[in-house]
Parts: structure tokens; sequence; C-alpha cells
């Protein structure tokens, strides 16, 4: 039999490790994206706006954003005519270009992530999944089911999410500095 004293020191251990673990978890669960998906969120609100655009880096990259509340639809690709988005951009005819990046861009060079909650993407879903796809190929559901995807483990399935995660935050914070 143990003792009681032995008793407490398993029982402590056992909950060490749970807490452990349970902050583990949370951690891989925090991303990047939250504050800045909350962020252009409230920009958006604060505007009126239901959708944004900006130009990338390279220029022919474009991302674009469709808000609806609770939720961020977001699309960035290269474009073949970047100067007529260029044009819309300065007409801010943001909804225009989410839909040309959706429907008429490069294809291979497309991202489109679906930011349930407009909270920045979240590791493993309670409900609904956050979702990123890249190109034709690429598709990842962030409903922690990473076997069902055939993800060959958990550890790849938590890298591909970091890097749909880093992913996302640049585009977001492209996307707060042309709402602001």
């Amino acid at each position: 039999m143990f003792s009681r004293l032995h008793m407490l020191r398993r029982l402590a251990a056992g909950c060490f490790f749970a807490s452990v673990l349970i902050s583990g978890t949370a951690s891989a669960q925090t991303a990047k994206s939250g504050p800045l998906a909350l962020e252009l969120a409230k920009l958006l609100e604060a505007v009126k706006l239901d959708s944004i655009a900006a130009q990338g880096g390279e220029p022919d990259r474009f991302f674009a954003a469709l808000y609806f509340p609770g939720q961020l639809l977001v699309v960035s690709a290269k474009y073949l005519v970047p100067p007529l988005l260029v044009e819309k951009l300065q007409q801010k005819a943001y909804r225009d270009i989410y839909m040309d990046l959706h429907g008429a861009s490069v294809p291979e060079t497309k991202v489109f992530i679906m930011d349930i909650g407009a909270d920045g993407l979240k590791a493993k879903a309670d409900s609904a999944a956050d979702s990123y796809e890249r190109g034709t190929k690429t598709r990842w559901s962030f409903n922690g089911e990473w076997r069902k995807q055939q993800i060959p483990s958990e550890a790849e399935y938590l890298k591909n999410f970091g890097a749909a995660d880093s992913e996302y935050s640049e585009i977001l914070a492209a996307l707060i500095q042309k709402a602001k």
C-alpha cells in the first residue's frame, strides 16, 4: 500500500504533467495571426468596409480579404495583368480584386485562407475549422484530425500549421497597412 505522502506526491506529479500537456497544446494553438486578424476586423468595421486589398512585395502579387462578422476569407496570388489590379486598387474596388484573385489568378501561386471567427488560425478547432489552400494540391483543415488528412504525424501537421500561420500573418500585416 502507498503511504498518504507517496500518493500526494504522485497526484502532484500527475497534475504537473497534465498542466504541461495542456499548456503545450494551448501554445501549439496560439498563432501569430490571431492579433492581426482581430485588428484587421476592427479596422474594417470602423471604416465600414467588407473587403480590402493590397499589392504584395512583388509587382504581380496581390492580397485581398472579404470580411463578414465572424469570418475572414483571404486570398493571395500572382495576377497575369498587374496594371488592371493596380487600377482597381486606386479605385478602391477591393471586392473586385478579391474576385479576380480568386478566379483569374495564376493557379499555382494562389493561397486561400478561411479564418472562421476572424480571430487568426487555430491549430485545433472545437467546432468549424480554419483552412488553408495553396495552389491546386495543398489543402489543410486545421481541425486537429491530421490522420484523416493523410499527414504522416502530428508534428508534421503542426509544422504545416506554423507555415500557414506565418504566411497568413504576412498577408494580414499588408492588409492592415492598407486599411490604415
